[in-house]
């Protein structure tokens, strides 16, 4: 018998559910647990199976969470809430002897921050407690780990180039909207850009890098390079690495939209005084713009993510190697209720977990995803929704 709990009832929150619902020989018991019940309730309602229960806490809050873990006793938690409560939740798992995984790394509330020195440090703790701790088990980071890992157990001898290309060519008839949490969305993009060369890190002004690319299905899409926290543990854990970069498209819309909300202040997370009450300007931003969990019924269209990767192959010659999935808005929204970005997100939360359930992905200390075997978790991701694609020596235009 296992239990899992679910901590985070956004979009991503709703796809974890789901899918742990479709897999109850390896998640018997199923609790979700947000600030707001009611969330977790509709959730639980809509997938209508009687192995899920939810509960209420402020993930800020340690001795809250070691209540709630106390009270529910799960086998490993699930820690789709805000990257700001990563170190709380990891703090309670240590208390109550509780096994971690997350989609997102660990960034202080008040700076844009993306770096997973914070988390690495609880190695040791999770260590001598026998716990383990995933990190970063979404798609990017996450799957994107594990494509890398897959080509370096299978394809390459030694990899000499990674680009992370993430295309969402989707449309959600909105003027503006972002397809995950506003406020992390917003940083993430208006943060300046930075790419492994040759043992260093090169910093770019935000979204100044940009170029053209092809992906399978969806034909060229303007692409921009971004900092994202995989390619540290990726350069580090691959050090025959030499570059490593991460692209993501946006339309000339969204663009406008957000330089106009930086140019007048609302990116901002410095609090400001509003009629005697002190607010955020991003977080008010948040309330609103649409809902993410909202956006997915008129979705059309579809993402590509996948792994660039060039090097030597196992013989020792030139190899190029392109690993990637596309999944479709429509079909995502008709098993989920979520659009695809949530569900690309949430499916391989759920994978992982699965991984450590099944004894595959169990190892005292903290790990990022590429540090485990990456056969089994891409074998169940054919079978739960994200299916995945090889391009071998042709022409990958990076």
């Amino acid at each position: 018998m296992s239990k899992v709990l679910i901590i985070g009832a956004g979009g991503v929150g709703t796809v974890v559910a789901h899918k742990c619902a479709q897999n109850p020989e390896v998640f018997n018991e199923i609790v979700l647990a947000s600030r707001t019940k009611s969330k977790c309730d509709a959730i639980a309602k809509a997938i209508g199976k009687d192995n899920i229960t939810t509960d209420s806490v402020d993930a800020d809050s340690v001795p809250q969470l070691v209540e709630l873990f106390k009270k529910h006793n799960p086998d490993i938690v699930i820690n789709v809430a805000l990257p700001y409560q990563d170190l709380t939740i990891m703090d309670a798992c240590l208390e109550c002897g509780v096994n971690y995984l997350d989609t997102a790394n660990y960034e202080p509330l008040d700076e844009a921050k993306y770096q997973y020195s914070w988390q690495w440090a609880y190695k040791e703790r999770f260590e001598q407690a026998g716990l383990t701790a995933i990190l970063g088990c979404g798609f990017d980071p996450g799957v994107s780990g594990v494509y890398t890992a897959y080509a370096a157990k299978h394809h390459f001898s030694e990899m000499h180039h990674l680009d992370i290309v993430d295309c969402n060519a989707g449309n959600h008839g909105k003027a503006f909207a972002t397809n995950f949490n506003p406020e992390i969305n917003i940083r993430e993009i208006t943060q300046r850009g930075k790419y492994y060369q040759d043992g260093k890190w090169i910093e770019t002004d935000p979204l100044s890098v940009h170029r053209p690319l092809n992906y399978p299905n969806i034909g060229a899409r303007e692409s921009y390079l971004m900092y994202h926290e995989e390619l540290e543990s990726l350069t580090k854990n691959f050090p025959t690495i030499k570059r490593a970069r991460f692209w993501m498209t946006f339309g000339q819309e969204y663009l406008t939209h957000l330089r106009v909300i930086q140019d007048i202040g609302m990116a901002s997370i410095v609090p400001i005084n509003y009629n005697g009450q002190e607010i955020v300007p991003i977080q008010f931003l948040k309330a609103v713009l649409p809902n993410p969990k909202e956006l997915g019924q008129n979705y059309t269209g579809e993402t590509s993510i996948g792994c660039r990767i060039s090097g030597l192959d196992k013989e020792g010659k030139p190899m190029t190697y392109y690993i990637y999935n596309n999944c479709s808005h429509h079909e995502a929204f008709l098993e989920t209720g979520m659009q695809a970005v949530s569900y690309t997100t949430g499916v391989p939360a759920m994978t992982g977990a699965m991984m450590f359930l099944q004894g595959k992905w169990k190892r005292p200390g903290v790990w990022n995803v590429e540090e485990f075997d990456p056969d089994p978790f891409l074998e169940q991701l054919n079978v739960q929704g994200l299916p995945w694609h090889e391009i071998i020596n042709e022409d990958i235009e990076l």
